[in-house]
């Protein structure tokens, strides 16, 4: 406040209003006055989305599928309500679900009048925010390889500065004295976060192309990205359907020393038979070894030498809480039941909230600014 600042932050996660109405608390505990907050709402489109049978874009299915497990649908909003709230005044702007680049978007457009019929600005205003929306890995977070790509002092990480000319141009920095890092390579490896189709960056306003994008450093830590282009946007939205999947019970155990793998193995051989004798009903079941093939399966993990170390892994998708938690319970009682060297046991059982996507028409879709005073 005392600098002039505003403030624009998805913060408000499933209730803006109150997110709004808590920063406002927040704000009189500090003695400030003033100070006008805009709770930006509409991506809650739970009602629209159950009026129509949806096709869900990553399993071919239909809303319908999932029947009464629905508990929520969010719609990834765009600069217009965004721009209203700054065009209010509003010193602190909270949304709900927003596409991150439109978060860094929406003040371009409000500070330099950019039409919403320019697509080539709002391209490169996407090349804007999609470079900064992911704050520290664009200054050498998520970047940084021992020995190969060494970013200093992550410890004290700064975050990006976007230093935005009224063409869309930018040039990211940092704070001088902040750890991290700057280059072209941090800047192309966020570039390419995320993206399936370089010239087709599917946005709310725009349908954004990086493909001539130019990535120049001019300075030490200072880059300049220009070239972003852009196509009229699609009129659909993407919605997140939030819906409940069952459960999952876990348990995970140590070993260690000569033969560890061996007595990990049979460990989890233990366990599957345990499962099937007891009768746990599962549609989806894993034992992992943990540091061998947990994540790349068997056909890596054999060339390598054997671990002096390995935790096993049994987690097992199932119906009922009760079923989830005889999982982890199966892995507890190897601490007696079986290989010799067992260890450092953990247990969880958790109901699972999934989330799959739908297109909507963005007609369909009614946003609003609603201001709280502080």
């Amino acid at each position: 406040m005392r600098k002039g600042v505003r403030i624009i932050a998805n913060m408000g996660a499933a209730n803006p209003v109150a997110a709004a109405r808590k920063t406002a608390a927040i704000a009189a505990e500090l003695g400030l006055t003033g100070l006008k907050i805009a709770a930006v709402t509409g991506d809650d489109v739970l009602n629209v989305v159950r009026q129509q049978n949806y096709r869900l874009e990553e399993t071919g299915g239909t809303v319908a599928d999932l029947g009464d497990r629905i508990i929520s649908a969010n719609a990834y909003l765009g600069v217009g309500p965004i721009c209203d709230a700054l065009g209010s005044g509003a010193q602190v702007v909270i949304t709900g679900r927003a596409a991150d680049p439109s978060l860094f978007m929406a003040p371009l457009v409000h500070e330099f009048g950019w039409r919403m019929e320019d697509w080539d600005r709002l391209g490169q205003g996407t090349v804007v925010g999609h470079l900064l929306e992911c704050a520290g890995q664009v200054t050498g977070g998520y970047f940084a390889d021992p020995g190969f790509k060494d970013i200093p002092d992550l410890a004290r990480l700064g975050f990006p500065i976007g230093d935005v000319s009224e063409n869309g141009d930018i040039v990211v920095t940092k704070v001088a004295a902040a750890g991290g890092r700057v280059t072209a390579a941090t800047c192309k490896e966020q570039l390419l976060y995320e993206i399936h189709d370089p010239r087709r960056y599917l946005q709310p306003d725009v349908v954004a192309d990086f493909s001539e994008v130019e990535i120049d450093e001019v300075g030490p830590d200072r880059v300049r990205v220009r070239g972003g282009r852009g196509t009229p946007a699609t009129g659909l939205l993407k919605v997140s359907v939030g819906y409940v999947d069952g459960y999952v019970g876990e348990g995970q155990m140590s070993y260690a020393g000569p033969g560890a793998l061996a007595r990990a193995r049979l460990a989890l051989d233990i366990v599957r038979a345990r499962l099937e004798i007891t009768r746990i009903r599962s549609p989806e079941t894993r034992f992992d070894l943990i540091g061998v093939d947990a994540l790349h399966g068997d056909k890596l993990s054999a060339r390598n030498t054997e671990p002096y170390e390995v935790r096993i892994r049994v987690v097992a998708r199932t119906d009922s809480l009760a079923e989830a938690v005889r999982v982890g319970n199966e892995v507890e009682t190897l601490y007696t039941n079986g290989p010799a060297g067992g260890g450092g046991a953990t247990k969880s059982a958790r109901e699972i909230v999934a989330v799959q996507s739908v297109l909507l028409s963005r007609n369909l879709l009614t946003t609003n600014v609603q201001i709280v005073e502080a």
